[in-house]
Parts: C-alpha cells; structure tokens; sequence
C-alpha cells in the first residue's frame, strides 16, 4: 500500500508546488514575494529529493526547475524593492542566510546523488551560489562615506 501511496504523494507535492509558485509571483509586495519564493524553493527541493529516492527523473527535472525558478523570483523581487541593501539589509541578508541554506541542502542532494546523475543538479548548484553571492556582496559592500 505504501509503494502506491509515496509516488502519488511525490506527484501530488510536485503540482502543489507548481501551484505555489504561481500565488507566490502574484503577491503584491515584494519583499514578502521573495521570502515565501524562498520558503517555496525550499519546499521544491525537498520535493526533488523524494523523486530522486523514488526513481522519477521526470519529477526531479521539475522540481529542481521549480527550485532554480522560485531562487530566480525571490533575487529578482529583491531588485525591484529599489532598496538599498546597507541601509536596509533585513530582507537581504534574509534571502542571502536562506540561499546559503539551499546551497548545503542542494549539495547534500547531489552527493546523495550517483556520478552520471549529477549533471541534473549542477546547473541549479551553480546558479544559486551565483545569486548567493550577489546577495551576501550587496549587504556586505563597501559604506559610502559622508
């Protein structure tokens, strides 16, 4: 029964996730916009995980798109607040703390991973240490001074 049960389960999270992500891009503001894109990508990546431990390689091609996307919204809608980041770093160094947690989650994923599968995840790797570095470098940068 269980055998049935987890990859209805799987497909199921994956099409919520999907679903997610679509109220997610509608939230007006954009710093909230861009934590629950964050707390979306999270939720993706664990949906990945499981598609990967079932065998779905279908299922994994999708989360791990919906990771790379929610990442993607969440740095752009950072962006678009028009904010400085040294004068108001809470959402930034947020987002950047949050990557950062994605980054180790992702990498524990591909060393879970075997050799000839990893090229499915090492794009959405790259990408999200490429955002994570723009971000602690913006709340990290240099102070103007007066």
């Amino acid at each position: 029964m269980s055998g049935l049960l987890i990859p209805a389960l799987t497909v199921w999270l994956a099409a919520a996730i999907g679903a997610d992500l679509a109220s997610v891009v509608a939230e007006r503001n954009p710093e909230r916009r861009a934590r629950k894109a964050l707390d979306n990508a999270a939720l993706a990546l664990k949906a990945a995980r499981q598609a990967y431990l079932q065998g779905e390689t279908s299922a994994l091609r999708s989360a791990l798109d919906e990771v790379r996307e929610s990442v993607e919204v969440a740095y752009r809608s950072l962006k678009e607040t028009g904010r400085d980041p040294l004068r108001h770093p809470r959402p930034f160094k947020d987002a950047e703390i949050k990557t950062r947690d994605l980054l180790k989650r992702i990498s524990h994923l591909r060393d879970e991973m075997a050799y000839q599968d990893r090229e499915l995840i090492e794009p959405l790797l790259d990408r999200v240490a490429q955002i994570h570095e723009d971000l602690l470098l913006s709340v990290m940068g240099k102070k103007s001074r007066r």
